[in-house]
């Protein structure tokens, strides 16, 4: 049994987490940083890309999404992609509006 002291009913649970918190943490990312796409496979899913001067050899495209916002009437914005280089685990995306391609912060 917890004790209610103030008018605090939630005692005994943890503080739940902002929107900018989450976003600090990699959790919601609002925009990302660019990247070059050099090749794509079946001209869709990422083979090569270039970060920080680097380049980025896919060995797998381990999960893809899109996401579609309200504001431009149900329209795709984004397709995401989770894939796997020797360097480790990473999620690019590819801004539809733009046609330019980011990994996401």
């Amino acid at each position: 049994m917890s004790l209610s002291l103030f008018g605090n009913h939630k005692a005994n649970t943890k503080p739940s987490l902002k929107r900018r918190d989450l976003s600090r943490r990699g959790a919601i990312s609002r925009g990302g940083e660019a990247i070059d796409m050099r090749s794509r496979r079946f001209g869709y899913f990422p083979r090569t890309f270039v970060w920080r001067g680097r380049e980025y050899q896919v060995e797998a495209v381990e999960r893809c999404w899109t996401t579609a916002s309200r504001r431009n009437g149900g329209q795709l914005d984004r397709h995401y992609f989770q894939v796997r280089c020797a360097e480790g685990t990473y999620n690019v995306y590819q801004d539809l509006r733009h046609n330019t391609w980011h990994i996401a912060a």
